[in-house]
């Protein structure tokens, strides 16, 4: 999320992370080639499907609420 506290999609170079900027990551993938290669070699896309199955929605909703809050509660 932004300083504003609005949801935005980002997306960094190398090893860079929207945390470097200030701001609040809610949920995260890592697409670098360390991160899949062994198991999925150069089949990016495989290893994006099954990241989806491992998501854990309660702590990114966690997440969430607790930026937010925190947006709203700077914002008054």
């Amino acid at each position: 999320m932004n300083a504003g506290g609005k949801l935005t999609i980002e997306s960094t170079a190398n090893q860079d992370s929207p945390v470097m900027e200030g701001k609040q990551v809610v949920m995260g993938i890592d697409v670098w080639e360390h991160a899949y290669y062994l198991k999925y070699q150069n089949r990016r896309a495989d290893y994006v499907d099954a990241w989806w199955s491992v998501v854990n929605w309660s702590e990114i909703a966690k997440r969430f609420l607790a930026v937010a809050l925190r947006a709203q509660d700077s914002s008054k």
